[in-house]
């Protein structure tokens, strides 16, 4: 097992709701050890992880955290002009027929509608995608998800042309190698989610990639938040805490060199 999916793997277990199951195992083994105080506990825990990461405020303040360090970055982005808009995978899912026929969009889409944007706005000739597909290493009859994001790109009319794939990057460490290797020391305009534009420009940084931020898809906007979500656990809450304790926890704790769980 690599450290790519060692990380995968470990950081699942670590957050809800695998933790949950986690402490719950735990608390049996501890259980059958006549360890029941130590078993309590260990339930008890995740049992509050689980609660406390659900609540908006708590997810909102993790997912600030980084999306404040992604917009320091971008006000210091020249708004023009650059050779390339690299944008990274993570905002659609590759076509895996036949069950899946076409590419699905995720949370992350906003990621490939910026680019298009920048594109029709004349920040850079040509777009970059980047992700490759993880299925495809079993032998699935899978696309990848540099191909999936040429086809939306092209539906929002950015010529083929114009598009250029990366389709072999698992992770943000092998997005940026292959990135680098395809655009030498030209500039270019990194477009990603917010919450993964720091670790993605810390990445970028140890490939000696010259990149300016452009991140999108920002996630902790409390005024679009009703005040009774204040008070009241949620899936969606949830969902927002684990994204950002994953970049969070890559950042301070993944010391090759860059963090790769996207």
């Amino acid at each position: 097992m690599d450290t790519f999916i060692f990380l995968k793997f470990l950081s699942q277990l670590a957050l809800p709701p695998a933790s949950l199951a986690v402490g719950a195992l735990a608390a049996l083994v501890l259980m059958a050890l006549r360890r029941r105080r130590l078993g309590r506990l260990a339930i008890a825990l995740a049992i509050a992880e689980t609660i406390v990461l659900s609540f908006p405020p708590i997810s909102h303040a993790l997912m600030t955290v980084l999306e404040n360090q992604a917009r320091a970055a971008a006000a210091n982005a020249p708004p023009c002009c650059y050779d390339a808009i690299v944008v990274l995978g993570g905002g659609i899912l590759p076509a895996m027929p036949p069950a899946r026929a076409e590419p699905d969009l995720t949370d992350s889409a906003d990621r490939m509608w910026e680019a298009a944007r920048l594109y029709h706005r004349g920040v850079a000739p040509r777009i970059v995608v980047s992700g490759g597909g993880f299925m495809a290493l079993a032998g699935r009859p899978e696309t990848t998800e540099a191909e999936a994001m040429r086809r939306f790109l092209i539906a929002l009319g950015v010529p083929d042309g114009a598009i250029v794939s990366e389709s072999t990057s698992l992770n943000t460490i092998d997005n940026m190698r292959n990135i680098h290797a395809m655009v030498k020391d030209q500039r270019v305009a990194l477009v990603t989610s917010a919450y993964h534009m720091p670790r993605a420009l810390r990445v970028a940084a140890n490939e000696k990639l010259n990149v300016a931020a452009f991140p999108t898809d920002f996630r902790a906007v409390p005024s679009t938040r009703p005040p009774w979500d204040n008070w009241v656990p949620s899936a969606d809450g949830l969902a927002t805490s684990c994204v950002a304790l994953r970049e969070i926890l890559a950042i301070a704790f993944d010391r090759r060199t860059g963090a790769s769980m996207r």
